[in-house]
């Protein structure tokens, strides 16, 4: 029996209102099918799509999916279903889907691929319960084929992160597929972590320039206080020597 879909209302957020900044190295770039020029654009938009759907510290040669990177360079598939064909990939579905609880894996592959963060505990709600009545590759072809997909990224564009620039911020948001931890609260708990690591010594970084130079008093001063220090030990009287009445006080 499957479970019953869930409705849940887009919130105001500022991916949804048109932007007037001022472009900036903190802006995505975008890259486009209409913009590729040669080999050398095809493949960077390639790797924009690995890091768009990869974690950074997933874009391994074992997780490339060659065929599909073929397939787009000849024109037998759009963008769109490169995108869709890693999202489904073994190694994505290995490293995040089975690793994670459902929620966790919904708001990962809502910010990866409609490029934005999840409205809503009930959107994440709703879209696992996608999960669970249509399997993760089910709930890909949905996020896909949705028309705010589409609106935003068509056929022909990797998708990207949406206004990741506050008005009232210098820096932008720190990019989706950089956003550590991958595990969720729930799931760290579960494998032990965090662990408190305790040092019995305290160590303090000495700048290179503040470091003693050859000849200097303080090279010398772990050498000192080494050095066993020479005690006379008292000397021992035989007990038949001891005379009681001449080193006793007599009490009168």
């Amino acid at each position: 029996m499957a479970l019953p879909l869930l409705s849940y209302a887009p919130k105001s957020q500022n991916q949804r209102v048109a932007g007037f900044e001022v472009g900036s190295d903190e802006q995505p770039r975008i890259f486009t099918t209409e913009n590729v020029l040669s080999p050398g654009d095809m493949d960077n938009l390639i790797w924009a799509g690995y890091r768009q759907i990869y974690s950074e510290h997933q874009i391994l040669k074992s997780n490339r999916q060659k065929s599909l990177e073929s397939q787009l360079k000849f024109g037998q598939i759009t963008v769109r279903d490169f995108i869709r064909g890693l999202a489904t990939s073994s190694p994505f579905l290995e490293r995040n889907y089975q690793t994670n609880s459902n929620y966790r894996f919904v708001e990962m592959c809502v910010q990866r691929i409609l490029g934005r963060d999840v409205y809503s505990e009930r959107e994440k709600i709703a879209w696992s319960i996608v999960v669970a009545n249509k399997g993760p590759q089910g709930f890909i072809d949905e996020l896909v084929n949705s028309e705010e997909y589409l609106e935003k990224f068509g056929y022909d564009t990797i998708p990207y992160q949406q206004r990741r620039i506050l008005p009232q911020r210098v820096g932008g948001d720190t990019p989706f597929n950089l956003k550590t931890p991958r595990y969720s609260e729930y799931h760290r708990s579960q494998l032990g972590f965090p662990q408190i690591i305790w040092q019995t010594s305290v160590r303090r970084f000495v700048p290179q320039e503040q470091q003693p130079k050859a000849g200097d008093p303080s090279n010398y001063l772990g050498m000192a206080r080494n050095m066993p220090i020479p005690t006379t030990p008292p000397p021992r009287v035989p007990l038949a020597n001891i005379n009681i009445d001449s080193m006793v006080p007599r009490r009168r």
